[in-house]
């Protein structure tokens, strides 16, 4: 009996492997990811980018942001994060400027995750700037440097930059994340929106987009 025991850690470990190759064959284009047309730069030198578009307006972006910030704590080493707010319309500018004001002032740690909260869970209405600059001051933050910030050519520059994203990499709604300027990923593709979403499942998704952006880096060498 006891070559039997040896051998089934063996086994499982095959049994592991099997069913992570397999999962890697069936990612798909179409179901799992779309390609970026035309592929778009990035700026992570030697990393593999990936960029979360948003918005603070979106339940599904809030609803997505618990599971994003336990990948975010054991992401690969070689992946760099940055988050994007999308802009489809004029009415989502507001809270794009929030998020850029929060980043300019070194404010999105303390208090990205609290604004999704405020939003959706407390039917705060931060996309009007008095109640924002309220809501901001009520949480320790200078109000009148975070208006001025909030109204800043800066800020302004990177709302332009938002709607610029948004358009060139062909954003088809929020959230969706990006891999290297190449691929394009979604929580609401990996499982029928009639069966809900299964985060846990995507993030394997992404790792294993991750990993093909990584290989076809390595292809250009």
């Amino acid at each position: 009996m006891a070559p039997t025991r040896s051998l089934f850690p063996l086994a499982m470990l095959l049994t592991t492997l099997a069913v992570s190759a397999s999962a890697a064959a069936q990612l798909a284009p179409g179901r799992d990811y779309q390609l970026v047309d035309p592929p778009q730069p990035t700026a992570a030198g030697k990393n593999v980018e990936v960029i979360e578009f948003f918005w603070y307006g979106c339940p599904h972006c809030s609803n997505m942001q618990a599971s994003l910030r336990a990948w975010l704590k054991k992401k690969p080493a070689d992946v760099e994060f940055r988050r994007v707010p999308a802009v489809f319309q004029d009415s989502w500018v507001p809270l794009t400027r929030a998020y850029y004001a929060l980043d300019a002032m070194g404010l999105t740690d303390k208090l990205h995750h609290e604004v999704f909260a405020a939003i959706h869970e407390q039917k705060v209405r931060l996309q009007d700037p008095k109640v924002l600059f309220d809501w901001v001051a009520n949480r320790g933050v200078d109000r009148q440097k975070f208006t001025d910030t909030y109204n800043s050519f800066g800020v302004q520059s990177r709302v332009q930059r938002s709607i610029d994203m948004t358009r060139n990499y062909d954003v088809p709604f929020t959230p969706v994340v990006v891999v290297d300027g190449r691929y394009v990923t979604a929580p609401s593709w990996t499982l029928g929106r009639d069966k809900g979403i299964d985060y846990e499942r995507y993030f394997k998704v992404l790792d294993e987009v991750i990993a093909m952006a990584r290989k076809a880096r390595a292809g250009k060498k």
